[in-house]
């Protein structure tokens, strides 16, 4: 790194968001930095979507080839090698990392600069940052350093060894018994993979149901779903304390029927996550950041200090890779474009169990709670041929229409591909179409598209 280098655009985070920016905007005549101090592709491609979905599709065959003689097939044993799973996983990752990185090899625009970011003021030549050893001037700065693993305060958590969003993929130890404390996400993922890789499971949630942000009756069918696969569930539970015991951990529970203790030989800790901005010198210009470590912004992701934006997670709402890669784009049109592209926008997003849960727009709750005059449909996925010739015939689809415009106002699908399919109703609300052009469409009969026609369909 040139010693007090000067860049127009300095993009602090090597992320969905910060990688594609910082090419955008060196092709657009702005000369680039772009400082990562680790791994660049952010979590998604280090340890969150990529190296997850790898190992949940090798559980995913497991369990399909545990039921083989649904198929009328005789699968005499299933063995798992564990470690084998995760070696698969971290190639995809090994690779995808190689490829940006080669990406940046003998590129002087942008430029890749290694080491951690921190702020250290400002002054006429731009914003001061240094980067390890060195420092460069910037005229601006694009904040895009993620999240970790947010830790709970809990005593004696601080002496186990546990496992989390970061780090499971180095963990080739299978678990005999794993206590997962969080009921979200990563919690709800991690639980059935580990379940179908052999491991006992137990996923710990201080709320009175999983998935907090979905309504009730969407939760209890995925718990359902997850249970019968004999992962199991404790809610309205706090974990108190965790001790070292000398084959595993011992957890001190409260619930509602008081205190108890629970055996693991492994814990993950999925209990959110924590914005990496402790450490990046935003206070040496003003940078506001709320108390959760979140950088305030505005819908074109400018901070309160001129020259500053954010991106990803760290802006706070959705915390999704597609909405990080949006982010990049709101960026380019803030930056060199019309500035017409904000976060106004309809954001999908899901859960990668199996079967999946894919969701957008408002949930019920939040529909009755604004006043919304709404339908409601629910399509049960065993009543569609496909997925019953499928054998992936669990899970429903629930609509939510505006009663007065026949708008949809929200859709959640839980079935194979949900994530695939609730884009048919994402394309719908961006149009602002009702959901009689999806009534009247045509659709390929009888693939799954048959089911989200139905479940409209039901409202005549």
């Amino acid at each position: 790194m040139a010693r007090n280098a000067k860049y127009d655009v300095l993009v602090i985070g090597g992320g969905q968001a910060g990688i594609p920016l910082a090419y955008g905007l060196a092709n657009a005549g702005r000369r680039m930095g772009l400082a990562e101090r680790k791994h660049l592709g952010g979590s998604c491609v280090n340890f969150g979507c990529i190296p997850t979905k790898a190992a949940i599709a090798s559980g995913r065959v497991a369990h399909l080839a545990r039921r083989g003689a649904e198929f009328g097939l005789k699968i005499s044993t299933i063995e798992v090698d564990f470690p084998a799973v995760l070696k698969r996983a971290k190639d995809i990752v090994v690779d995808l990392r190689r490829s940006l990185e080669q990406g940046f090899e003998n590129s002087e625009n942008p430029c890749l600069l290694r080491g951690h970011a921190r702020v250290e003021g400002r002054d006429e030549n731009g914003f001061r940052v240094r980067i390890g050893h060195g420092a460069v001037t910037a005229g601006e700065i694009v904040i895009d350093t993620g999240t970790r693993s947010l830790i709970p305060a809990i005593e004696g958590l601080d002496g186990i060894d546990f496992i989390d969003a970061e780090n499971w993929i180095e963990r080739t130890e299978l678990p005999e018994r794993l206590a997962i404390i969080g009921g979200g996400y990563i919690g709800l993922e991690m639980s059935q993979l580990y379940r179908r890789m052999g491991s006992a499971v137990t996923v710990i949630e201080e709320s009175d149901q999983i998935t907090g942000h979905e309504d009730k009756d969407i939760a209890e069918d995925l718990k359902r779903l997850l249970e019968a696969e004999a992962v199991e569930f404790c809610l309205n539970t706090q974990v108190r304390r965790a001790d070292r015991k000398e084959k595993g951990i011992r957890l001190t529970l409260e619930g509602s029927d008081g205190t108890a203790d629970i055996e693991a030989s492994h814990l993950f800790v999925a209990a959110g996550r924590k914005p990496n901005t402790d450490d990046l010198g935003l206070e040496t210009i003003g940078v506001k950041v709320s108390s959760k470590g979140i950088v305030e912004a505005n819908k074109r992701l400018a901070t309160n200090v001129e020259g500053v934006w954010v991106a990803g997670d760290i802006r706070g709402g959705p915390m999704f890779t597609h909405t990080s890669w949006d982010d990049y784009r709101i960026l380019m049109s803030q930056m060199v474009g019309d500035g017409s592209r904000t976060t106004d926008r309809i954001v999908p997003y899901a859960i990668f169990t199996d079967p999946e849960l894919g969701r957008v727009g408002m949930t019920e709750r939040e529909a009755r709670a604004a006043g919304k005059q709404i339908k409601i449909a629910r399509f049960e996925m065993r009543k569609n041929g496909k997925a019953r010739d499928l054998g992936d015939s669990e899970g429903f689809i629930k609509v939510i229409i505006d009663a007065e415009t026949g708008c949809i106002l929200g859709a959640t699908v839980l079935a194979t591909e949900a994530a695939e399919l609730v884009h048919l109703y994402v394309e719908l609300m961006n149009a602002g179409a009702p959901y009689t052009v999806m009534r009247d469409a045509i659709h390929i009969h009888p693939t799954l598209a048959e089911a989200l026609q139905s479940a409209v369909s039901l409202f005549g």
